[in-house]
């Protein structure tokens, strides 16, 4: 049996790419646009494109900040892209937005500086922090090279939930693992194969017996 994973609808993000990729990897991704929908699936992912604001709005209007914020903290396996690693954290230099505060931390802007334009946008290269992720599995043990499109990144207080770290201006991070939970805020799905060896990743901790605590 394929693995299950829902990918919620709030109403803005790149659906048909991630979509796409799930399908070739070998998944069976759900389109769900409410909790009720979700079912018994095996794993979740937030993706987003746009503005943080818009995102959190539309996760509360559909009543997903509860559901995600509750999936996490029972370390249900979980994936965010992009905006779906932003809104986790508790407030953004974006417009002040308020995000879901599952995890400590805030989300910031690059700062403008000769040289470095934003939004942060193309190939960049992802060091990783935590060599032993099974998230990272079949990847370079060191780095690799992903797709980015932001103008902000996130802020998180505890260290040791960095996955991956990225220099632009200055070293921030680029992704966070903990328990069954990953995040990126580069684009797996436009990221070639190394993108879908991240998705592949995921799904194989979806394939995984469920164990409650972090």
């Amino acid at each position: 049996m394929k693995v299950s994973i829902a990918v919620i609808n709030y109403g803005m993000g790149n659906l048909r790419s991630v979509e796409n990729a799930l399908l070739k990897i070998g998944a069976n991704p759900v389109i769900v646009e409410s909790p009720a929908k979700v079912g018994d699936v095996d794993g979740l992912l937030l993706p987003g494109v746009g503005a943080l604001e818009d995102c959190v709005d539309g996760l509360r209007a559909s009543k997903f900040d509860d559901f995600v914020s509750g999936w996490i903290r029972e370390n249900r396996p979980f994936m965010g892209v992009c905006l779906g690693l932003q809104a986790l954290f508790e407030v953004s230099e974006e417009r002040d937005v308020r995000g879901l505060g599952v995890f400590p931390g805030s989300v910031v802007r690059f700062l403008s500086k000769p040289n470095f334009k934003i939004p942060h946008m193309g190939w960049n290269t992802a060091n990783l922090a935590q060599p032993d992720s099974p998230f990272w599995a079949n990847l370079n043990p060191s780095s690799e090279q992903f797709y980015f499109v932001h103008s902000y990144y996130a802020k998180p207080e505890d260290p040791s939930m960095v996955l991956t770290t990225t220099e632009y201006d200055h070293v921030f991070t680029s992704s966070i693992a903990e328990g069954n939970i990953l995040a990126c805020q580069f684009h797996p799905e436009k990221s070639q194969k190394k993108g879908l060896q991240i998705y592949a990743n995921f799904a194989s901790i979806c394939d995984k017996p469920f164990s409650i605590g972090m």
